[in-house]
């Protein structure tokens, strides 16, 4: 299992957005980055972790965790999307350009983790989304730096479990 972080504009799509999604789940579509399209298309599998993070707002920060429910699959222009969010855009169907995943929240963080926060964090200082001008929407984590997330938001490894049931 691999954990992902999967940042968002607040504005556009955040956190209240997903509680208020059905099931809670949704695309995560609009990823108009290729590193970051082929992280979707190659790499994050069902079963995956996520960390939402929100960017570009007032206090960027990682606000909650989010499991992969299904692994990456071409975006089409008639997969449902919030009105905001970039349309899907392949010029021939049987060569997709763009990939979605679908994700779950699984848990709000009892603590927002603050980049600040996580600029102090020894198994964070060299994060790739603590690099200047890293512009990915999706990156991996390591699980040391999973973990430093997670024990900066205090959430406590048996609600992980009890979240994953």
């Amino acid at each position: 299992m691999n954990v992902w972080l999967f940042k968002t504009e607040p504005s556009t799509f955040g956190l209240d957005d997903l509680r208020a999604a059905p099931g809670a789940t949704t695309s995560w579509d609009g990823v108009r980055n290729y590193q970051a399209r082929n992280f979707l298309r190659d790499r994050i599998a069902l079963g995956d972790r996520g960390i939402l993070y929100h960017s570009s707002c007032a206090v960027p920060a990682a606000v909650a965790l989010l499991e992969v429910v299904r692994a990456g699959y071409p975006e089409t222009p008639s997969l449902p999307s919030a009105p905001s969010r970039r349309p899907a855009s392949a010029p021939e169907p049987e060569r997709p350009v763009w990939y979605a995943v679908d994700v779950h929240l699984l848990l709000p963080f009892p603590h927002p983790v603050t980049r600040p926060a996580m600029r102090e964090h020894p198994d964070l200082i060299h994060s790739r989304l603590l690099q200047r001008g890293n512009r990915l929407s999706v990156l991996p984590l390591s699980a040391k730096e999973a973990q430093a997330i997670l024990d900066l938001a205090d959430v406590d490894p048996a609600a992980i479990r009890d979240a994953t049931k």
